[in-house]
This record gives structure tokens, sequence and C-alpha cells, in this order.
């Protein structure tokens, strides 16, 4: 059972991780490209379908990462499966506080027009991307390397 946790988690976070650096390093960056208000639209989009489904990834991740830390709980990898899953509520804290305010307003935008300083509002959100994107993959690779030590 142990070990079947040890790959769920590491599946689970690693997609994640592959979802949020595409987003990072090449979504976003297409949107900004489109002509017109198209990147706004794509981006409000974006946001109001990511912002339904990332929250429970985000959760499940910090859940299992916690589970597996309990389970290996005296094992030399407990720390670092332990640290991983600090990594990921540090993630979904600096979510909860700075990116899904922003993330809320720009899912909006379709609907009430968009801001005067919406290209500050999204520079704002994609600097902070860029930083949850580092704590998630330091996270992964941690799991990863417990999973190799387990």
């Amino acid at each position: 059972m142990q070990e079947l946790l040890v790959v769920v988690t590491i599946v689970l976070v690693g997609l994640m991780v592959g979802v949020e650096l595409s987003v990072a390093a090449f979504v976003n960056p297409i949107f900004g490209r489109l002509p017109n208000d198209a990147g706004v639209a794509a981006r409000s989009d974006g946001a109001r379908v990511l912002g339904r489904v990332m929250p429970f990834w985000y959760i499940g991740s910090v859940l299992l990462g916690a589970i597996w830390a309990a389970q290996a709980w005296g094992r030399p990898q407990a720390l670092t499966v332990a640290v991983a899953a600090a990594l990921l509520v540090v993630s979904v804290v600096m979510s909860i506080v700075l990116l899904v305010p922003i993330n809320a307003r720009v899912a909006r935008w379709s609907s009430e027009g968009v801001p005067v300083d919406w290209q500050q509002q999204v520079g704002r959100w994609d600097g902070l991307h860029y930083i949850r994107v580092g704590i998630i993959v330091a996270a992964f690779v941690l799991l990863v390397l417990a999973g190799v030590a387990a």
C-alpha cells in the first residue's frame, strides 16, 4: 500500500507541476501575443477553467504528501517528504492569499470588461506564479528523491 501512495503522490504532483509550468512558460506568453482582446479573453477563460480544478489538485497533493510523511515517519525519507508537503502547503497559502484574488478578477473580465491596469495585474500574477512554480518543482524533486529512497 505504501508503494501505491508513493506512486500516486509523485504522479499527481508531477502532473500538477507540468500544468503549472506549461502555463508559466507557454500558455500565458502565447495568450500575451494574441491580437486585440483575444489574449485577455483567453486568460479570463483559463482563469475560470483552471480556477475550478486547481484547488482540488493542490489540496489533494498536500493531503497525499502529509499522509506519506506520516506513514514514513521514523524512516530516512520521512523528513524529505515532510519538507515537500510543507512546500506544498506554502504553495496553497500563497495561492489563496496572493494569486486567487487576482485570478478571480481576471475570470470576470470577459463579462465585466477589462480594467485600465489589467497588464499590471496579469504581470503581478505571472511573477507570483513563477515563484509558486519554483516552490512546487522543489516539492516534486523532494518527493521523487524520497520515492527513490523508499
